[in-house]
């Protein structure tokens, strides 16, 4: 069966990140619109978890197969730090899902109109009375969990098929306690792609808070990729990967949130 090609999967990993972010970003508006002045519940917490994660399922088996669903630059730098994809593709995978954040942030504008920028279209920040150092924890742990669960779910001695049910459940999961923290964005483009369409309609953005959720949620890719590759590695892992030379994109392996 011929592999699509490049520009396909670049595609892939655009739409897949705007409807992810769609989706799962604009249920926040969505929510705060509807409650009204009512507090902010568990419930309504839960609700925008469950967004995320239908999100996630329902795009690793549209397009897991096209692009592997990364939707995610910490899982695309850690998958290619741990040779499961070539560095050359990391760039157009990196450029399609940080644009796809931007298309996915203006689709919730265009749907919910002004009323999403003025409850802060979703945008993900610090809670009250939290700083950058709790922050970055928060960043770091939640990322760090949703790639060691990406690496884990699909590789070739997991179970197959549940991959994308896993990531999900990882998601909504991960989500409950990170969010009251940073808003739980465990996602570079999630996190800039709502900043930067904030910016664009008059919203208020702190900006020195991306650098921190940038750095940590990177720092945790990586850091999961060299935990799996430690827990995960045989005695033959090392002769198969220097008998396998790695040249096209990981369909299964690389997903997602």
């Amino acid at each position: 069966m011929a592999d699509n090609s490049f520009s396909q999967v670049l595609l892939a990993e655009t739409l897949g990140t705007a409807t992810l972010v769609f989706i799962g970003v604009g249920s926040v508006p969505a929510t705060l619109i509807l409650g009204g002045d009512a507090p902010f519940t568990m419930a309504q917490l839960g609700v925008i978890s469950f967004a995320f994660g239908m999100a996630v399922i329902a795009l690793i088996y549209t397009i897991g197969h096209i692009s592997g669903c990364q939707i995610n630059p910490a899982v695309t730098i850690a998958l290619a730090a741990t040779g499961r994809m070539p560095w050359r593709q990391v760039p157009g995978y990196l450029a399609a899902q940080f644009v796809g954040g931007v298309l996915g942030a203006l689709a919730i504008v265009g749907v919910l109109g002004q009323q999403a920028v003025d409850v802060g279209l979703g945008i993900a920040a610090y809670g009250p009375g939290v700083g950058a150092g709790q922050a970055f924890t928060a960043e770091l742990i939640g990322t760090f969990l949703l790639v060691l669960v990406v690496f884990g779910a699909f590789d070739k001695r997991a179970p197959q098929g549940f991959g994308g049910l896993a990531v999900g459940l990882a998601v909504f999961a991960i989500i409950i306690p990170v969010a009251p923290a940073t808003g739980a964005s465990i996602n570079p483009a999630r996190t800039f792609g709502p900043m930067l369409t904030d910016q664009l309609f008059g919203g208020t953005v702190h900006w020195g808070q991306l650098p921190v959720y940038l750095v940590a949620e990177i720092l945790a890719g990586l850091v999961a990729g060299a935990v799996y590759h430690l827990l995960a590695s045989t005695r033959r892992t090392a002769q198969a990967a220097a008998e396998t030379p790695v040249e096209e994109p990981a369909r299964a392996e690389g997903v997602l949130s």
